[in-house]
């Protein structure tokens, strides 16, 4: 008797159960279409202010999307034998990008290094600060490279440096996240083990942390490092030199000029494709070891 008893007590609760899983379940599929449905809402309604305040309307004109592309092909076509020339030409300024790209990456790797220690917890030398130093790289994150940029040209003038330190920024704010996730799965033993025979602070981050996260570290930042070629290029477009800011006067001065501006395109992508092939393969190493 107490058995039956026992397991109808256990069907009803089991059956509880669903139905309250059934019940976060709905609940959880209706808050996911009333935010999709707000969030098509509010891109249409954008795109129909964007289009409003345009000098021309965008349907109206989505005719002529390719009518650039198509000049400036043709261009390069026509003027060939020009490209080799401006290739070289470009180069300086590539090599510039690349410098603004690696100095950012470096220096923002350093201080994401930095925010993610001191923001993991088991970690950190201030635990009561873990939270503003996490708000620190959530804040140097969102805000675009962009917006810092124009800031810093504003009161720098042009050139490489407002784009260097603008690119910093923000891959400390994105290094520092990342680095902090690699730091949540380290191995507390070695850390443990060192405090225990009186090591310092950075002794044991030095000797007993850096050793298990540093082949991720350094493949993240490799990954930020093609993104920020990517980024250097176009802040040029802004004024804050390198190869961006020669493409931006060779497409200013249009017709005539497409063929530089297809020069420098050519340039451009094969950098970033060789770059992207090259760390890789680094990344892929430094992970997985070779084979």
């Amino acid at each position: 008797m107490a058995d039956s008893t026992s397991s109808a007590i256990s069907r009803d609760a089991l059956e509880n159960v669903r139905e309250d899983y059934l019940r976060m379940t709905n609940l959880r599929r209706l808050y996911s279409a009333v935010l999709i449905l707000v969030f098509i809402v509010l891109m249409i309604s954008g795109f129909n202010t964007a289009d409003a305040r345009n000098a021309g309307g965008f349907w109206e004109g989505i005719h002529r999307i390719f009518d650039f592309p198509d000049a400036v092909i043709s261009e390069a076509i026509e003027k060939s034998a020009n490209l080799p020339g401006h290739m070289a030409k470009a180069f300086p300024a590539l090599i510039e990008t690349i410098n603004i790209a690696a100095v950012a990456t470096l220096l923002g790797c350093l201080a994401g290094t930095g925010f993610a220690v001191l923001g993991t917890r088991g970690l950190s030398y201030w635990p009561r600060l873990i939270p503003m130093f996490r708000r620190i790289t959530d804040v140097l994150r969102a805000i675009p490279e962009v917006v810092v940029a124009l800031v810093l040209i504003f009161v720098m003038g042009g050139g490489p440096v407002p784009a260097m330190i603008a690119i910093a920024l923000h891959t400390a704010g994105a290094m520092g996240k990342l680095f902090s996730e690699v730091n949540e799965n380290v191995d507390l033993k070695p850390v443990d083990g060192l405090a225990s025979v009186g090591a310092s602070w950075s002794q044991r981050i030095w000797l007993g942390v850096f050793p298990q996260v540093l082949p991720n570290y350094l493949s993240y930042g490799l990954m930020r490092f093609e993104i920020n070629i990517r980024a250097s290029a176009i802040l040029g477009f802004v004024g804050a030199g390198g190869i961006g800011y020669e493409l931006r006067n060779a497409m200013t001065f249009g017709q005539g000029r497409f063929d530089e501006a297809a020069a420098i395109f050519i340039i451009l992508f094969v950098t970033i494709v060789v770059v992207d092939q090259v760390s890789s393969r680094m990344r892929h190493n430094l992970t997985h070891g070779e084979h």
